[in-house]
């Protein structure tokens, strides 16, 4: 019995200071400086312009395919089909 007691007394232990742990509050982050702040800057602003590139290559692929799966020519001209190329 007195093991019991024991082990139950551990577990609500274990189980008040988990649930201590969890509601515990980190300290704030201390203040960014001006430097700090415009280098994040910087890099947000080169990260999203090399996105913005691979994007516009992807789009420039996508549409080169469909034109040519879709027998439409790159000039704007309709690319002769089989079909044409018989008459």
């Amino acid at each position: 019995m007195r093991k019991l007691w024991i082990v139950a007394t551990l577990a609500a232990g274990l189980a008040i200071g988990s649930l201590a742990g969890v509601h515990a509050k980190l300290p704030a982050p201390p203040p960014k400086s001006d430097a700090e702040k415009a280098a994040e800057a910087e890099k947000a602003a080169a990260a999203k312009a090399k996105e913005a590139e691979l994007n516009a290559k992807a789009q420039d692929r996508a549409v080169a395919n469909y034109k040519k799966n879709k027998g439409v020519a790159m000039d704007g001209k309709p690319a002769a089909t089989k079909t044409s190329a018989k008459k």
